[in-house]
């Protein structure tokens, strides 16, 4: 007889592992079919080492700043296999702390590649051979992976995708980035800061094509202040590679060229994990490589659950854990569950500096109708700002003129990626313009600058 379970969670990413162990609190019995890693891609090779490495790279930019701040440093240097290992370090470190709390919470862990098998089962085949498992709901949760093009294919050697560059065969010198978005900005700031001479390829007008506006062109500025360059509005053709370089052919305002580099990062997008699941043999609707789901992330098939990136944009672990934490109560009969706003997610990315956002961009809010206020503060009036060394940033809000909703926030700079999340909560509580320009910000802190641009839509800023 099959092994019954309340709940089996196929995939043990920031979706999976959560929902299975919300799910485990609630009181289910639950079972998570994981093929690789607990912790999924996030933890072993994304958001977690990703992180881990470009703090290294940070602290490497500041010891060179060191006479700024009155310091001596010499000799500077990295060891990019110390780097490297730091960052498997810290992402095994975390993984082991997700097999803790599935102990802890009593969840079945099975490791091997699972596969729904008419209503109510899942057969999973391991390393032992093939066991079906009966659940009463599946939730899946199998993410996505780096997406390849046609001729820009990632070989581990001189064309590398994010698990490549994530542990480098060699340090860069000639960097050829294709992609601009979080994933290709982060690497190509880690590299850039170590040394590398980077270009980075959007096919965009713009890099962060995803972030207002404005912020991406002062994000650009910085990055060339850097030594990057960026070629916007712009196509790698193909790539003749050879042993020791890659000849990338690009095509701008019109004129294809080719260049020379000797390392090439793919980071031009996600796929998701849909194959070998049974997904349409159990009459899930899958298009474009994603799960259709309603706002509840119900597939449409009786008890069948989509979450995280397999279910489409925004493609965030956090975005991802909260549909997981919803999926479960859901399952659990809790009848105060909300639906996840996609809205105000927050967006980061963790390059030099820092970008982060929420809700609309300006051009969006006029898009939709609104008549807007909008509101800017630079890091150069921030107190704080300038005691740290960091005098280059921004603030931007956007307000609705009629209501005062706060439609969208904006911000690039230092520690940006931490201050958004005071906005993310304004706008989960519905705050308003007045209440966010009656509010007592705390001094000195960066956070000021919040409370700032907030007042400079009203043109009565304090500081700048």
């Amino acid at each position: 007889m099959a092994k019954s379970f309340d709940l089996i969670v196929i995939g043990a990413g920031p979706g999976g592992y959560v929902a299975a162990i919300r799910a485990a609190q609630l009181g289910l019995s639950v079972a998570c079919v994981e093929r690789e890693h607990l912790g999924g891609i996030c933890l072993n090779w994304g958001c977690i080492p990703t992180k881990a490495m470009l703090r290294s790279s940070e602290v490497f930019h500041l010891m060179h700043r060191a006479k700024e701040f009155g310091l001596k440093a010499e000799g500077i240097d990295y060891d990019l296999d110390a780097v490297v290992k730091r960052s498997r370090g810290v992402a095994k470190q975390l993984s082991g702390g997700i097999g803790h709390l599935f102990k802890k919470n009593k969840i079945t862990t099975i490791m091997g590649e699972a596969k729904l098998a008419g209503t109510g089962r899942v057969t999973v085949t391991t390393d032992k051979g093939e066991e079906t498992y009966e659940a009463g709901n599946v939730v899946v949760a199998t993410g996505a992976r780096a997406r390849d093009l046609p001729g820009l294919e990632a070989d581990g050697k001189r064309v590398w995708n994010y698990k490549t560059a994530l542990q480098p065969p060699h340090m860069p010198k000639k960097l050829l980035v294709i992609g601009s978005g979080a994933i290709g900005i982060e690497f190509a700031s880690f590299y850039n800061t170590l040394g590398a001479d980077t270009t980075v390829v959007e096919v965009m007008d713009r890099i962060l094509p995803v972030e207002d506006e404005e912020i991406s062109k002062f994000a650009k500025k910085q990055f060339e202040k850097q030594g990057m360059t960026i070629l916007q509005k712009a196509i790698v053709q193909e790539l003749d590679r050879q042993d020791d370089r890659v000849v990338a052919k690009i095509e701008s305002k019109g004129k294809a060229e080719s260049y020379e580099f000797d390392t090439v990062i793919s980071a031009v997008g996600i796929v998701g994990n849909v194959e070998g699941l049974g997904l349409e043999e159990a009459g899930v609707k899958v298009e474009k490589s994603h799960v259709v789901v309603d706002e509840y992330c119900r597939t449409g098939v009786e008890g069948v659950y989509a979450i995280g990136d397999i279910a489409g944009a925004p493609w965030l672990a956090h975005k991802a854990s909260h549909e997981g934490v919803m999926v479960a109560e859901l399952i659990a009969g809790r009848n105060d569950v909300h639906p996840v706003r996609p809205e105000s997610i927050a967006g980061c990315t963790y390059c030099y500096p820092q970008v982060a956002s929420v809700g609309l961009t300006e051009a969006q809010a006029r898009d939709a109708g609104h008549d807007i206020k909008v509101g800017h503060f630079p890091f150069i009036g921030n107190g704080k700002a300038i005691a740290l060394g960091e005098p280059e940033g921004m603030v931007k809000t956007v307000f609705d003129k009629a209501t005062g909703e706060l439609l969208g926030a904006h911000m690039v700079g230092a520690e940006v990626t931490e201050l958004i999340q005071g906005y993310v909560v304004g706008r989960q509580l519905e705050t308003t313009e007045e209440d966010l320009a009656h509010t007592v910000f705390p001094h000195p802190t960066l956070s000021e600058m919040m409370h700032e641009s907030v007042l400079d839509a009203d043109g009565r800023a304090i500081h700048y």
